[in-house]
């Protein structure tokens, strides 16, 4: 059992790996349409690459979406507009305004025929208008120029809407019946009863017509036309175009549409499985013989494939809610953030296999993934230096001009000419490129997460005014002085070898922090002519130099600063000796020493940047004791430096070529002579 639980701990890395992949691979699968899968790829326009097609089962030809929506339109411009008539308001209406016209005429002196004759106007007045109704003020704007339906009870007619009467023309009804002016004082209180107690008593009736609109629609067939199986359904060279077209598409649809039965729902499953396990397989074994730094921290692993799951995820929902919609997903943020954290290869590598895993989910997968890859394969190449946003602007645009030329491409070549294009597809993707800025934060978020480091970071770290290289400013001078000549030929080395030279020249700034601890016993911060280091034996001496690796390390933790740049603090000696010392104490006891003493602890450097880092920081302070500054003295400087580096394998582990070491040298010995240029004596 002890073995057993050591065999896990000794092995607790791969283990984790093996559990994250297999997590992996079961989320994306689950993600998968849960559908059949048509085996044929086929562009409208283009010839029938496959042998002979004939219909394997029963289908029907389903009408095409510009069919349909034809249909619907049609439907929707001759749907009838119902408005329903309420006979109950029309007679409490009558009814009210006689019994109050008795009323008025009860008391006044006109003759009865006089009366009679009122009674009757008024009772035409409100026949004329509740004969087809009064609309509702609210209604007007309901109506359009176009027969409409009223419902009186259980009859139903179609008027002409002018024939309901509105509010507006209440007034000339009324003196239509009433005659002209001048009116007696019995006409004009009447005339007010009516204009008074008049109500409107007809409404739209927007349930009922919905409700007819809805049942006329649900009529509407999509489909037009049945194949029978075993029928041709297009041959091998014919233009895949209207009626091959649509059969083509109806028998995809219908493998799409099918839900998997129990008897074939595993071994489609166990499909799926495999292309995927393959795909993160490829992955995995990119970063085990490329990228063995990453491989071997499993933080960095669950990122990249927490980054994969949520663009699977982003694509599923999308096309659950509409397929339409797809182009609008940033998938090239995929690329874009790895190429921020790690490099343009593990990004580019990354966004090809997420984007043939998302061809399963989507639609005219051939069309997405064509667009896709160029995409990333832009993105990539344009990115540069994320942290400058000017640069992120320019890259989006070109990203999006991509988008734009590849679909405008895509479509002549379908369709035969440019008529026919979707302008919302332009649409989306401008979408697409407005998201894509949403990198910057989402950079931000993952470093949080995932204490990963950027060039944003990075950028805000270098800042000299940041706490930690103010306060080795104040502490080390001498040190912070070598620290900037140091992050300068660091970074001038990395841009002539194309390494992050935002990181080396961070790196570089931070490398000698734990100086401040004892700034005395380094020469660069003595003032005076006091050596600390006459008081000490050489091994003691040896010591505190080589303790400012451990304390620099500590002042970094203490501090928050990234693991990346307290690689660089670890690295910048590696294995080394710390040579003067122990020249010094070889002097006093001979060839007894032991020399583990004088080493630094290491690790070697493990990255162009650390080991860029070695060879400036060693080259910058044996200059200073150059006692004649001269090119020859320059040259043979550097080369014995750096020579004597190699020879102690100090760059086994950096992935750093001979011609890039040649190439450093170039950039060490072109700065220090520019550096030490001796200038013409000025008079006095």
């Amino acid at each position: 059992m002890k073995n057993f639980i050591n065999k896990l701990l000794v092995n607790h890395s791969l283990i984790y790996k093996l559990f994250l992949y297999i997590v992996t691979i079961i989320l994306v699968v689950y993600l998968f349409p849960k559908g059949g899968q048509f085996k044929y790829e086929f562009q409208k326009g283009k010839p029938w690459q496959y042998e002979n097609y004939y219909a394997p089962f029963d289908f029907a030809i389903k009408k095409t979406t510009e069919e349909i929506d034809k249909e619907t339109n049609q439907i929707k411009d001759n749907s009838k507009q119902f408005f329903k008539y309420d006979d109950g308001i029309a007679i409490n209406v009558k009814s009210t305004v006689l019994d109050k016209i008795a009323q008025l005429l009860s008391n006044s002196m006109l003759s009865e025929n006089a009366k009679t004759d009122l009674n009757q106007k008024a009772l035409e007045i409100i026949d004329n208008i509740y004969e087809y109704g009064y609309l509702e003020t609210s209604n007007i704007q309901s109506i359009e120029n176009k027969i409409i339906t009223l419902r009186r009870g259980n009859k139903i007619e179609d008027i002409h809407p002018n024939k309901l009467f509105k509010s507006s023309q209440i007034l000339a009804a009324i003196n239509s019946v009433m005659g002209f002016q001048p009116y007696t004082q019995e006409e004009s209180n009447i005339m007010n009863i009516i204009y008074e107690e008049l109500k409107p008593n007809v409404s739209y009736d927007k349930n009922f017509t919905d409700k007819v609109l809805q049942e006329n629609l649900s009529k509407i067939s999509y489909t037009k036309g049945l194949i029978s199986e075993k029928e041709r359904i297009i041959f091998k060279g014919d233009i895949v175009e209207g009626e091959n077209l649509m059969k083509l598409n109806s028998i995809k649809s219908e493998f799409e549409s099918q839900v998997w039965s129990k008897s074939n729902y595993n071994w489609i499953v166990f499909g799926y499985t495999i292309l995927v396990a393959l795909s993160f397989l490829m992955l995995l074994l990119f970063l085990r013989k490329y990228r063995m730094e990453i491989f071997e921290n499993n933080n960095k692993v669950t990122f990249i494939f927490f980054n994969i799951i949520l663009i699977v995820l982003l694509i599923t929902l999308i096309a659950k809610f509409d397929v339409k919609y797809i182009y609008v997903a940033p998938i090239v943020i995929l690329p874009l953030v790895l190429k921020a954290f790690f490099d343009a290869r593990l990004g580019l590598f990354t966004h090809v296999l997420t984007v043939l895993l998302l061809g399963f989910i989507v639609p005219n997968s051939f069309e997405f993934i064509f667009l896709q890859i160029i995409a990333g394969i832009v993105t990539i190449l344009t990115i540069s230096e994320l942290y400058k946003r000017a640069n992120l602007f320019i890259s989006v645009l070109q990203i999006t001009f991509v988008y734009f030329l590849a679909y405008f491409a895509f479509s002549i070549i379908q369709e035969g000419n440019a008529q026919n294009l979707d302008w919302d597809k332009f649409l989306y993707f401008s979408l697409n490129g407005a998201a894509t800025l949403f990198v910057l934060p989402l950079i931000y978020i993952f470093e949080k997460l995932f204490g990963l480091i950027s060039d944003e970071s990075l950028k805000e770290l270098s800042n000299t005014n940041s706490k930690l290289l103010r306060e080795l400013a104040e502490k080390a001078p001498g040190t912070f002085q070598h620290s900037l000549q140091v992050a300068n030929l660091a970074e001038a080395c990395a841009n002539e070898i194309q390494a992050n030279s935002m990181l080396v020249r961070t790196g570089a700034l931070y490398h000698d922090i734990g100086k401040m601890d004892n700034p005395m016993f380094f020469t660069e911060n003595q003032s005076t002519n006091v050596n600390p280091h006459n008081e000490l034996t050489p091994r003691d001496s040896a010591q505190i130099i080589i303790d400012h690796i451990i304390k620099g390390v500590e002042m970094a933790k203490k501090n928050h600063l990234p693991d990346r740049i307290i690689d660089f603090i670890r690295t910048h000696h590696g294995t080394t000796l710390v040579y003067y010392f122990y020249k010094k104490e070889e002097e006093l006891l001979g060839a007894n020493i032991k020399t583990e003493d004088f080493q630094y602890p290491g690790p070697i450097p493990f990255s162009k940047e650390t080991a860029i880092l070695m060879m400036c920081d060693s080259v910058e302070a044996a200059s200073k004791s150059v006692k004649d500054p001269s090119a020859l003295a320059f040259d043979n400087l550097v080369e014995k430096i750096v020579n004597k580096q190699m020879e102690d394998r100090q760059f086994m582990n950096a992935d750093i070529t001979f011609k890039e070491l040649q190439t450093i040298k170039k950039v060490l010995k072109k700065k220090l002579k520019n550096i030490y240029h001796v200038r013409i004596e000025y008079p006095e």
